[in-house]
């Protein structure tokens, strides 16, 4: 069995599609799905009710990301962000435009039941943005860290690479795990990237809502696959652009 985590899909559902061919996923491979399913493409509601099928059939943890929070409060409270719509809200309010009731229930059920992160048996984590507890996860006072944090890629990529983990000058909430599975932070916005690595962080955000690739990396072997850039397979939409 493989262990597989995708980055943040912004309702590129054809570009998950291609992406779960091309890595020739079964229902034997655990996937995780490092949240930020909406805001960006068209295909908001169609890619949220292909997630809750592929629950059905295959081993699924769905991560909670920013945009399925703020998506939630929408559509659950009716709470209307003007930011949320200038950075991709407004192409899921238009795929929401056209759903019945039962559909958004069905959705708002799947938003509710996101988890704020995931630790395997091996000590490796996995959560959309990042926490700021030197004890971890289990200790973070402010739960919206887990989806809005960006300082823990911006910690990872400012240390010393020949840093060990045994030195007392080594962050000790990175220490706390053996790896650490992020999105969030798109590593490029203006074309092709892949998955990076810095220190024990691996940030699988490529930038699929704007004019990268949607990413799937197997976390035992670090091999990679990617679906075609987004705005390519959505050509007449502008994304996040």
């Amino acid at each position: 069995m493989r262990t597989l985590v995708i980055g943040d899909i912004h309702s590129g559902l054809k570009g998950l599609k291609q992406l779960l061919e091309r890595g020739k996923v079964t229902p034997k491979d655990k996937l995780i799905f490092l949240g930020d399913y909406v805001d960006g493409w068209s295909q908001a509601v169609d890619t949220v009710n292909f997630l809750i099928g592929l629950r059905n059939t295959h081993n699924c943890t769905f991560i909670r990301g920013n945009h399925d929070e703020l998506c939630l409060e929408w559509l659950r409270d009716g709470k209307d962000n003007p930011l949320w719509l200038q950075h991709g809200g407004g192409a899921t309010l238009a795929s929401y435009g056209k759903a019945d009731k039962a559909t958004k229930k069905s959705h708002i059920l799947f938003y509710q039941s996101l988890e704020n992160y995931y630790l395997d048996a091996k000590n490796r984590l996995f959560l959309h943005a990042g926490f700021t507890n030197l004890k971890g996860v289990e200790h973070e006072y402010f739960k919206q860290t887990f989806y809005w944090d960006r300082t823990l890629w911006e910690l990872a990529r400012s240390l010393n690479p020949n840093l060990e983990k045994t030195d007392a000058h080594y962050p000790k909430r990175l220490a706390q795990y053996k790896e650490v599975f992020i999105g969030h932070t798109p590593i490029s916005k203006t074309g092709p990237a892949e998955p990076r690595q810095a220190a024990n962080i691996w940030n699988v955000d490529t930038g699929a809502a704007f004019k990268g690739a949607l990413s799937m990396l197997d976390v035992d072997t670090k091999e990679v696959w990617q679906s075609e850039p987004l705005h390519t397979l959505y050509p007449n939409e502008p994304g996040r652009n």
